[in-house]
């Protein structure tokens, strides 16, 4: 029997948690405070930014939007992005992916100040969890873990194999996985677009990590008995529908269950998680910029 691992239970669970140490911040007279940008006339950009100024909302992070013509100078990206830096109410800054073309994506990731880097990419901050003192783990890679965790997953002495080698997802997946820490020590293998017979190597794996984004390009017969599986994409497939399609992940749900030994549904899986991943770090970037201990779960 496989067990769906219920996202939107366990970043529930974990928003719960959260409350306390925004409590404990309260008390102290801080209140953790979230910038999101957005610079973008993208639908599913301005849902994104939408959910997670009403995550702020419920938990009692104060949440501020910027929102920014698609069509202004890069400069003013830039510009806000300095602003935001340099208040003291803001602990955490957030600039939405995919900028327009004219704007410096690398350069945007660039200037944001690490210590509000609550989405872990500034390249300080690649380099600290690399190392392995992370200042902020990434919110999707981390996310991930705790679905792990809460799945009673043993990943040390496991082989892991993450489909994906993005620098969101794939590559900071990989180097947590096979880091010497709890959550860690699993022996791990990165397939990618290039990777040869990628079955030969997801049949193997104890866990599957699948951050490829390639609509269910993952069935069951490229898992092994048991193995746990983790879908981290979210795809949008034509469908007989009313909204004319649905989302699917980078694995074929329904081949997938009955051989997985636990599997993430989409929706419902490692979505929840991500954002409530960012209101952690946000919680910790916090917790770090006003010198007030609290206990993060």
């Amino acid at each position: 029997m496989t067990e769906i691992i219920d996202g939107d239970a366990v970043a529930a669970e974990i928003r719960d948690e959260l409350r306390e140490g925004i409590e404990a911040l309260a008390d102290a007279g801080e209140r953790p405070g979230l910038a999101t940008v957005l610079m973008s006339d993208d639908p599913a950009s301005e849902t994104y930014v939408s959910m997670k100024q009403r995550d702020c909302e419920e938990v009692g992070i104060e949440g501020v939007n910027v929102e920014l013509d698609a069509d202004a100078p890069a400069e003013e990206l830039y510009d806000t992005v300095e602003e935001l830096n340099d208040d003291p109410e803001v602990h955490g800054i957030l600039v939405q992916m995919p900028v327009p073309d004219h704007v410096d994506d690398r350069r945007v990731l660039r200037s944001i100040d690490p210590e509000k880097d609550v989405d872990g990419f500034h390249p300080e901050n690649v380099g600290r969890m690399v190392a392995g003192d992370a200042r902020f783990k990434p919110c999707t890679p981390h996310g991930v873990q705790k679905l792990l965790e809460a799945a009673d997953v043993e990943t040390e002495g496991a082989e892991a194999v993450v489909v994906g080698r993005s620098d969101i997802v794939g590559k900071p997946m990989a180097n947590l996985l096979v880091q010497k820490a709890p959550l860690g020590n699993a022996t791990t293998t990165v397939c990618h677009s290039r990777t040869e017979d990628l079955a030969a190597h997801t049949r193997r794996a104890d866990v599957v990590i699948a951050a490829a984004g390639v609509p269910e390009m993952i069935d069951g017969s490229m898992l092994t008995e048991g193995a746990t599986v983790i879908d981290v994409g979210v795809n949008r497939v034509e469908a007989d529908t009313e909204k004319g399609y649905e989302l699917v992940g980078d694995v074929d749900f329904e081949s997938a269950t009955g051989t997985a030994g636990a599997i993430t549904p989409v929706p419902g899986g490692v979505g929840p998680m991500t954002r409530a991943m960012l209101l952690y770090n946000t919680v910790k970037a916090a917790s770090r910029q006003s010198g007030v201990a609290v206990d993060l779960p």
